[in-house]
């Protein structure tokens, strides 16, 4: 079951929230009421997914996600806003978020994508490669890198696969190779590309040329 803390300074949104993650199965284990609490919670509760409202009081979403990120890499953060802005969804990918949500979509579509930010072996969203191909677009960075001095040929298909909204089992189908082969190409790449999750490592692989998104 998948441990979820709700961070959002609107407690009526809260509390409707918890009652509808409840409903859908997840454990709802503190709820917070604005950034700099949510940062205190998930150190003292270790939740493995913040769902996180973007404008809150004291220090805002995407802050807070990007100190939860840098001290518990292993939890992961899905952001809440009004609005699919793409200078805030660019801003949460670059702190660390592994999925945005817009405030009136569904139930169903929150529960999947908390679901999705909990299972390390699911595929990127749509939604969310698409942002980060319009982060990098938005960047211009120089494809100066060889691809080949940085990761290993097996690890560039691994990471293009990852680009392509591949799961890790379905990544393992295409290359004939195990789960847990896919996992230690992953690891490989986390470390050679300074990434802390596969959504990092495809967004610094794209700005470096290695990878490319459609």
């Amino acid at each position: 079951m998948i441990r979820l803390l709700l961070a959002d300074d609107h407690r009526m949104l809260r509390e409707g929230l918890r009652r509808s993650m409840e409903d859908e199965g997840f454990d709802v284990v503190g709820e917070a009421g604005n950034g700099e609490e949510a940062v205190v919670l998930a150190g003292q509760l270790g939740p493995d997914v913040v769902l996180m409202d973007v404008t809150m009081p004291e220090i805002d979403g995407v802050e807070a996600t990007r100190q939860i990120r840098s001290r518990w890499p292993h939890v992961r953060v899905v952001m809440l806003t009004m609005h699919a802005d793409r200078e805030v969804i660019a801003d949460a990918i670059r702190a660390g978020a592994g999925g945005y949500l817009v405030k009136d979509c569904s139930t169903d579509e929150i529960a999947e994508t908390v679901r999705q930010a909990g299972d390390e072996d699911a595929a990127l969203s749509q939604g969310l490669a698409a942002s980060m191909l319009h982060e990098v677009r938005r960047l211009h960075p120089p494809a100066t890198e060889d691809a080949d001095r940085v990761v290993t040929k097996r690890e560039e298909e691994v990471l293009q696969l990852i680009a392509d909204g591949c799961s890790t089992p379905e990544v393992a189908a295409q290359l004939y190779i195990s789960q847990k082969t896919v996992k230690n190409h992953l690891a490989s790449i986390y470390a050679k590309l300074d990434a802390r999750d596969r959504t990092q490592a495809v967004l610094q692989a794209v700005r470096m040329g290695i990878v490319r998104l459609d």
